[in-house]
C-alpha cells in the first residue's frame, strides 16, 4: 500500500492526463523504480539519456525537474548538456522547460541543485533515523544474520530479530567448536575456524545463501555481537575511493570507537561468558590482511591437489634464501610440503612430452578466448562426480548428528531422505549423460590457441612475464594435478612424491 509500484502509478496517470489535454502524443514510457544516486545506478535513465542525445524525442514529460537527477555535479552536468545539446524540452505539470533558452536553462540548472541539496536532506535525515532506532535496539538491516529472521517489533516500531531453527542451533554448534571442541569426544581440542566450516560441509549443514561454508563465514558468526543480544551499526560504512579513474565503492571495517553497539530487543543465542572466549581466542590468532590488489605469485593456483583429502595446495612463502613450498592447509592431512620450483619444473617437463607432436600455431600472438579446449561434457561429468562423493560424505555423517543430539528422530529421517534423493538424481544425471555422450570419457580434439614465441612448450613457458600469465597458460592445457609425497628429502637423498597430472587434450596420435 502507497509503495514505490503505486506512485509510479500515479505519475504515469497524472502525465498521461497532461498529454492528452495539450495533444501531446506519447510515443514512449520509461518506468524506473530504482532510485539511485547516480546515473550509473539507473539503467533506465540511462537509455531515455541516450535517446535524447540522438534527438528521437521532441521533449519529455516528467513529474519534476528533481527527478531527472539528483546525483552530484558530475551527473547534473550530463542531464543538463544531453538536453541542451539535442534541443529537448522538458514537460512538467508546472512548467515547460525550453534548453535552449536562457532564462530556462538557469532555472534547470538551479532545479537540479535544489534537487541534490533534497536528496542529502532525505538520506541524512534517514540515517538519523536509523541511528535512533539502533539505539532503542531495533534491527535495521534488511537481510537477517544467520541463526535469526526478521519480524515487526511487537513492542514498538521498526523490526526486531526472532531465533530460527535449526540454524540457532548451528550457530550454537559454531560457538561450542571454537571455544570447547567436540565435546562428544574425551580430550578433545578447540575447533579452527576451517576446520568448522569443513566440518560443517561433512556434516550435510549448508550456509543460508551457498553450498558450502567458508572461513571468512564462520569468523563472521563469531566475531558477530548480535548473537549476544546486541545490534550494532556502523560495522561496515559505505565508502567511496577514487580507482583507474572511476568512482569505487568499498566497505571497509570501522575502528572499534566508531561503532555503535546497543542492547537488541531480540533474544540471545549465545552467553556472553562463551562469546568473550570466542573473542579472546580470536585475537590471539589474527593474521595479516590480504589486499585485494596483490599479485597472483602462484604459477600453480587452483591446479595441484592433495591426492590424500583432496584440497587445493596453497603456496607458503619464504626468505629469499629458500624457495616457496607448496603444502596442504589441511594440518591433519599428513601429505608433506614441497619445494614449488621442483613441481612446477616437473610439470613443464611433462607439458614438454605430452605436446610434443602437437602443431603449435605460427600465427598466433595471445591466447583466444573461442577457442577453449574444455569440453561441457567432461566438466558436467567432473562435477557430478564430485557432488557425488560429497553426498557420499554426508550420507556418513548423518548418523554422527543424530548421535551427538544435534538432529531429532524425526530431523535425522528428513534429512536421510532428503540426501538419498540428492544421490538418486545426480546417479541419474551421470547415466543421462553417459547415455548422450555414448562414452565415459569425453575430450576435445582442438588444440589450445598458444602464442608462438619460442622453438619449444618449456622454452615459450620461461618467457611469460607474470605468474598470472604461467598460471593461465597452464589452466588452458590441464584441467587438474594431484600431488602425494612418499618420503621426506635429505642431503644426499631427493624427495619422493606423485604427481597425476590430468591434461584437457589427448595425446597426439602417433603417425600425423
Amino acid at each position: 500500500m502507497r509503495g514505490e509500484g503505486e506512485t509510479l502509478a500515479r505519475h504515469i496517470q497524472t502525465l498521461t492526463e497532461l498529454a492528452q489535454r495539450r495533444g501531446l502524443p506519447l510515443e514512449k514510457i520509461h518506468r524506473e523504480i530504482v532510485s539511485g544516486e547516480t546515473i550509473a545506478a539507473r539503467p533506465v535513465m540511462q537509455t531515455l539519456l541516450s535517446e535524447v542525445a540522438q534527438g528521437l524525442w521532441e521533449g519529455v514529460l516528467v513529474m519534476e525537474i528533481e527527478r531527472l537527477a539528483r546525483g552530484d555535479t558530475i551527473d547534473q552536468g550530463i542531464v543538463a548538456q544531453t538536453f541542451l545539446l539535442s534541443g529537448t524540452k522538458i514537460i512538467t505539470p508546472l512548467k515547460d522547460f525550453d534548453p535552449c533558452n536562457e532564462f530556462d536553462e538557469e532555472y534547470f540548472e538551479f532545479g537540479l541543485f535544489m534537487s541534490r541539496r533534497e536528496y542529502k536532506t532525505i538520506n541524512r535525515r534517514m540515517q538519523r533515523g536509523r541511528l535512533a532506532s539502533v539505539k532503542e535496539g531495533n534491527y535495521v538491516g534488511s537481510l537477517p544474520p544467520y541463526g535469526y529472521e526478521r519480524v515487526k517489533n511487537p513492542l514498538g516500531k521498526g523490526y526486531t530479530l526472532r531465533p530460527m531453527e535449526p540454524e540457532a542451533d548451528v550457530v550454537r554448534l559454531i560457538f561450542r567448536l571454537y571455544t570447547q571442541g567436540d565435546t562428544s569426544v574425551s580430550g578433545a581440542r578447540c575447533f579452527g575456524i576451517s576446520r568448522i566450516a569443513r566440518r560443517l560441509d561433512d556434516w550435510g549443514i549448508s550456509p543460508r545463501k551457498s553450498c558450502r561454508w567458508s572461513p571468512a563465514t564462520v569468523r563472521d558468526i563469531l566475531i558477530n555481537p548480535i548473537y549476544i543480544g546486541k545490534v550494532r551499526w556502523n560495522w561496515r560504512p559505505t565508502a567511496k575511493t577514487m580507482r583507474n579513474g572511476r568512482p569505487t565503492v568499498r566497505r571497509p571495517r570501522s575502528k572499534k570507537e566508531q561503532i555503535v553497539l546497543s542492547n537488541g530487543t531480540h533474544p540471545p543465542l549465545i552467553d556472553e561468558e562463551t562469546f568473550l572466549a570466542a573473542q579472546i581466542r580470536m585475537q590471539g590468532r589474527t593474521t595479516a590482511p590480504v589486499s585485494g590488489e596483490r599479485a597472483l605469485k602462484n604459477p600453480l593456483a587452483g591446479l595441484v591437489i592433495c591426492e590424500k583429502c583432496g584440497r587445493k595446495m596453497i603456496r607458503r612463502p619464504h626468505s629469499s634464501q629458500s624457495p616457496d613450498t607448496l603444502l596442504c592447509p589441511n594440518a591433519a592431512c599428513g601429505n608433506g610440503s614441497i619445494a614449488l620450483p621442483l613441481i612446477e619444473q616437473a610439470v613443464v617437463c611433462f607439458l614438454e612430452r605430452w605436446f610434443a607432436k602437437y602443431p603449435i600455431p605460427k600465427d598466433i600472438e595471445t591466447p583466444s578466448d573461442d577457442a577453449s579446449p574444455i569440453c561441457t561434457a567432461e566438466l558436467a561429468f567432473s562435477h557430478l562426480r564430485k557432488e557425488a562423493r560429497t553426498l557420499k560424505r554426508q550420507l556418513e555423517r548423518t548418523y554422527d548428528l543424530l548421535e551427538q543430539g544435534i538432529y531429532t528422530a524425526e530431523e535425522y529421517k528428513k534429512r536421510l531422505e532428503k540426501l538419498k534423493e540428492r544421490k538418486k538424481k545426480n546417479e541419474e544425471k551421470q547415466a543421462t549423460l553417459r547415455q548422450e555422450a555414448g562414452k565415459d570419457t569425453f575430450c576435445a580434439h582442438t588444440h589450445p590457441q598458444i602464442p608462438q614465441r619460442a622453438d619449444s612448450l618449456a622454452a615459450l613457458y620461461s618467457l611469460l612475464p607474470t605468474p598470472k600469465a604461467k598460471n593461465d597458460f597452464l589452466k588452458g592445457l590441464l584441467e587438474k594435478i594431484t600431488y602425494q609425497k612418499e618420503s621426506r628429502g635429505t642431503k644426499k637423498t631427493p624427495a619422493s612424491f606423485t604427481l597425476t597430472i590430468y591434461p584437457k587434450l589427448p595425446a597426439y596420435p602417433r603417425g600425423e
